[in-house]
């Protein structure tokens, strides 16, 4: 997941001023990174708004403490012989925060919701595996009653899929199936995210967001397992300076910082022991060219940038927490992966690179006369500002010549979904345990193909392995996909990712795990 922005609500200035949080005898200090953009789970994208409608929403299937798929708001389910047909069965004490029942309608309507083109949803093609989801939410089919969505009655909910998906149950533990209160919607419209209106599913509901600033959430007494939870609430604190953050945890402020500067590691080992929590991560670290605009649509410009970035240094030296070199899109270790699929210049030595690159940008036209000029755009945070100068600084040996700019992270992505980049640095986190998850970033029809990126060939072969039920065949199909992306050199790929949390020695419950989340359920704050 990256990360996006709609439906933010403005709390007024009379509200701000007046409203009291309540006390909590175990409050959850976080450092959450950047500003929400939406409570609502239909207009968010990122791993910061994750954090905090993962909390407040609880979909058919939930994450364990270690991030594992497990049951949610249904308590069991069974699939056809042919995998095509997933039927769940809902708790009872399943419920809204306002008390009402959560129904099968609710998550019909849910589905339908982020279907629908009007939502604007732009993650809904997560849950594209469904029946007619794609074709509903490209407007080739106008009746939502066609998704194979159903109620079989207000506790069972049957789910039909266009082939068999081996992730799908991971799938649904996104925010993107998170059930939305059709109540409550069809009642206040836009409105409902607002927190005078929002009613919610998770073990949390929301009760302040001041943007900008914070969210705070308490126990939703409602919950069917609230009488487990050990966090009374959460506050959910918007900063994007890594340094400042650190100097509130050392000052005792923050229980959790969901990101560090990289070159304190050495120093919170030294003076934190045990509290810098760093390890695998499944995601990826990159920096998209917009082929939109010339001359990024030059592959051979695009090569030259790619091949002169010295991913060698990057993690040990530059971060200095280790961080692997990445020359394949997808990360190693995901499930249902085929051969990996470098760039061909991957086992050349740098000085090799160096040269072969700085020939493709002279072929491409530029020279001391007439140096290409970029600007490597980046959203504001000091490990991602080390890494573009860095880069500048390797880029001109090329005779590049690159100006760098910043921008809050949800400036950052909504400026680069449009388009207005010549360069920019991306991450994407894992969402379900599939090479898809990432090979979907540069498919033709994705809003999160940022640069633009379009090959009949690679669609082609995404196509045939959404139909294909032979997983090594599969793994085939999507390795081949891979292999035409790389040579294209449609991105690049610079690190994958580690997780890279600083935790309080006072949390316990927190589990180091390859998608890096880590809900408040679990977790226990000893004072």
């Amino acid at each position: 997941m990256p990360k996006n922005r709609l439906g933010t609500f403005f709390l007024s200035a009379f509200a701000a001023m007046f409203f009291v949080a309540p006390a909590y005898a175990a409050m959850l200090n976080l450092h959450n990174g950047g500003d929400p953009s939406s409570l609502d789970p239909h207009k968010v994208s990122g791993d910061w708004e994750n954090r905090i409608v993962g909390d407040i929403f609880e979909g058919l299937m939930t994450e364990d403490v270690g991030a594992t798929p497990m049951a949610g708001q249904a308590e069991s389910w069974t699939i056809s012989d042919d995998g095509l047909v997933y039927t769940f069965k809902l708790r009872e004490s399943a419920n809204w925060s306002d008390g009402q029942p959560v129904t099968a309608h609710d998550f019909v309507f849910a589905f339908q919701r982020i279907m629908n083109p009007e939502t604007a949803a732009e993650y809904a093609y997560l849950q594209f595996p469904i029946k007619n989801a794609e074709e509903i939410n490209s407007g080739d089919i106008a009746d939502l009653g066609q998704l194979g969505v159903k109620a079989i009655d207000d506790k069972t909910l049957e789910i039909t899929l266009e082939q068999p998906t081996p992730f799908f149950l991971g799938a649904l533990t996104h925010y993107t199936a998170y059930p939305v209160p059709k109540h409550v919607v069809e009642a206040k419209g836009a409105d409902w995210v607002k927190i005078d209106n929002i009613v919610v599913n998770g073990p949390y509901k929301p009760v302040e967001w001041i943007p900008g600033a914070h969210v705070t959430t308490t126990k939703n007494d409602k919950y069917y397992d609230v009488a487990n939870l050990k966090i009374d609430g959460v506050k959910f604190f918007v900063l994007e300076d890594q340094s400042a953050a650190l100097k509130r945890y050392r000052a005792g402020e923050f229980d959790i910082l969901t990101d560090f500067p990289k070159d304190q590691y050495q120093w919170l080992q030294e003076n934190h022991p045990g509290e810098a929590r760093v390890a695998p991560f499944a995601g990826l670290y990159y920096y998209v060219f917009n082929h939109r605009k010339p001359p990024f649509d030059d592959a051979r410009v695009r090569k030259a940038l790619s091949m002169a970035i010295n991913r060698e240094v990057i993690g040990p030296q530059i971060l200095g927490t280790g961080e692997l070199p990445a020359y394949s899109w997808v990360p190693p270790g995901m499930a249902n992966s085929g051969e990996s699929s470098e760039v061909d210049w991957a086992e050349m030595s740098y000085p090799e690179k160096l040269e072969a690159a700085k020939a493709l940008i002279a072929e491409a036209g530029y020279s001391e006369d007439n140096p290409l000029q970029v600007t490597l755009r980046y959203n504001t945070n000091d490990n991602h500002k080390r890494i573009a100068v860095a880069v500048v600084s390797m880029w001109k040996a090329l005779g590049v010549e690159a100006k760098l700019f910043n921008s809050e992270v949800k400036v950052h992505y909504a400026e680069i979904r449009k388009g207005e980049f010549d360069v920019a640095r991306a991450g994407w986190l894992a969402d379900y345990n599939d090479p898809v998850n990432f090979l979907d970033l540069l498919k033709g029809s994705t809003s999160n193909n940022y640069g633009a990126y379009s090959s009949p060939e690679f669609d082609k072969l995404l196509d045939q392995a959404s139909l294909e039920t032979d997983l090594v065949k599969r793994a085939s199909l999507l390795s081949q996909a891979e292999k035409i992306a790389m040579g294209d050199n449609a991105a690049a790929p610079i690190y994958f990712y580690l997780s890279e949390n600083i935790v309080s020695p006072k949390i316990k419950g927190f589990e180091d795990n390859a998608f890096d989340i880590h809900r408040t359920r679990w977790l226990t704050k000893e004072e």
